[in-house]
């Protein structure tokens, strides 16, 4: 039987992965843990524990009480936040990571690490970047996800450990705020286009990244956790994609439905964080090894977003 422990269950990712997991295998068999108070959208669907990422003594007493056979690990610290403090955004994203890697050995565990197109850089190709390519990151964030994805490697291909993972690009949610990443804007403005009618972009207008709805996002990530250990011949993170768009053309899509909405632009020091990213994915390896395929494209993100935003902010 299946006893899943997410780690990092109250971010962006966390909340809905934790909702859809608890659907799969039973609210009880799905704990969660972050190091704030349960997310209110969390509350009374399974189990939460209060869990520092860096406390391994404590993580491990929690393994073995719960006989976890699965680990998520999603806490880290995201581009934006990092910045700001890159000594804490490399202690945590890889202390974290290293001591479940570690556990994961000690306890036959299967790990799922989520890695992240900040792998790339200025210096990648920005047209569909390959699966394999340049990877030059320029953020401490970025760096700690392209380390974690070469630790990961080392742990599979020399020690055994079934640890899988995706290069996620941007995430769009209504059920849960972002959580201090560059891509931010892509969930922030359909909050000022529903609330004020208008929008500042912090990027500019032309600007264009891989994004992904978050149903597609989890969507992938269940998937690459339940098929075979065969189907997975990259060690490393596979590369994943759905749409790519940039400011303008977003506000274009949601003032099909809200026609008096203004966007204007006052691209910050983010801006040149979006500027070493790709524009877009080349995600085949995924879709070959293991069948991947996106369900949402830019209109059905906008038409879902706005929908369920609109019920939310009554």
């Amino acid at each position: 039987m299946e006893k899943i422990l997410v780690i990092g269950a109250c971010g962006q990712i966390g909340v809905e992965l934790t909702l859809a997991l608890r659907e799969k295998y039973g609210n009880e068999n799905v704990i969660a843990s972050d190091i704030r108070e349960e997310s209110e959208i969390l509350k009374g669907t399974g189990p939460f524990v209060v869990l520092d990422a860096m406390d391994h003594e404590a993580t491990r007493a929690l393994v073995k009480k719960e006989s976890i056979t699965t680990i998520y690990l999603l806490a880290a610290l995201l581009s934006v936040t990092g910045e700001k403090n890159p000594a804490l955004c490399w202690g945590l994203n890889m202390g974290a990571l290293r001591q479940i890697l570690d556990l994961g050995i000690e306890e036959k565990l299967k790990i799922f690490w989520p890695s992240s197109i900040a792998v790339f850089g200025a210096t990648t190709p920005q047209d569909n970047t390959p699966q394999k390519t340049i990877i030059e990151p320029t953020t401490m964030y970025g760096i700690t996800k392209y380390a974690g994805e070469l630790l990961c490697q080392y742990y599979n291909k020399r020690l055994g450990l079934d640890v899988r993972s995706v290069r996620y690009p941007g995430l769009i949610s209504w059920k849960t705020e972002p959580g201090g990443g560059t891509t931010d804007y892509a969930v922030e403005i359909f909050y000022g286009a529903l609330k004020e009618g208008k929008y500042t972009s912090f990027l500019s207008e032309n600007t264009y990244l891989p994004m992904m709805y978050m149903d597609d996002a989890i969507a992938a990530t269940l998937q690459i956790m339940e098929v075979s250990k065969e189907k997975i011949k990259i060690a490393m993170a596979y590369n994943l994609s759905a749409i790519s768009f940039s400011p303008k053309e977003i506000a274009e899509a949601i003032k099909k439905q809200i026609p008096n909405f203004e966007i204007s632009y006052a691209p910050d020091s983010r801006q040149a964080i979006a500027d070493s990213w790709p524009q877009s994915i080349d995600d085949s390896s995924a879709r070959a090894d293991w069948g991947w395929k996106h369900e949402y494209d830019l209109s059905k993100m906008v038409d879902t977003m706005l929908k369920n935003l609109k019920e939310k902010l009554k």
